[in-house]
């Protein structure tokens, strides 16, 4: 899908989030997590990720009935995701509505374990602050 295109679309899924998607991204927006910064609807190749963190190579899907019958077109784009170096973690939209706190707890779990693809110096920081390094990289800085 040209770049153009794909950055419509993400658009436009921002603009008509899911109510699961609302949620989610409150609790993730504005660095609550751990100082991490995720990105919403977020154009990569040729998908857009729901949520992404770039500095733990990190993807957050929110899936709601659809995904029941797209397993297969899920389990490609997610193959897709793997072999870009990102984990990818699927939650479906009751799980977030009925227990935003005990998914973000699963999220914040998996953003301490150290990236296995550490961001490069300087990469992952705020704007005017010097570069917002994950432990794993800090321990070896």
């Amino acid at each position: 899908m040209p770049k153009n295109r794909l950055t419509d679309v993400a658009r436009r899924l921002r603009r008509d989030a899911t109510d699961a998607e609302r949620a989610l991204w409150r609790a993730l927006r504005g660095r609550n997590v751990e100082d991490l910064k995720f990105r919403r609807q977020h154009p990569m190749g040729n998908y857009v990720a729901d949520f992404v963190c770039f500095e733990k190579h990190l993807i957050v899907e929110v899936d709601g009935g659809q995904h029941a019958v797209e397993m297969r077109r899920d389990k490609k784009r997610d193959a897709w995701f793997r072999n870009q170096g990102f984990e990818v973690l699927r939650f479906w939209n009751h799980e977030i509505l009925t227990n935003v706190e005990g998914v973000v707890q699963v999220i914040l779990e998996r953003c301490k374990e150290p990236s296995p693809y550490p961001l490069p110096e300087g990469e992952g920081k705020k704007k005017g602050e010097e570069a917002v390094l994950s432990p794993a990289v800090r321990g070896r800085a």
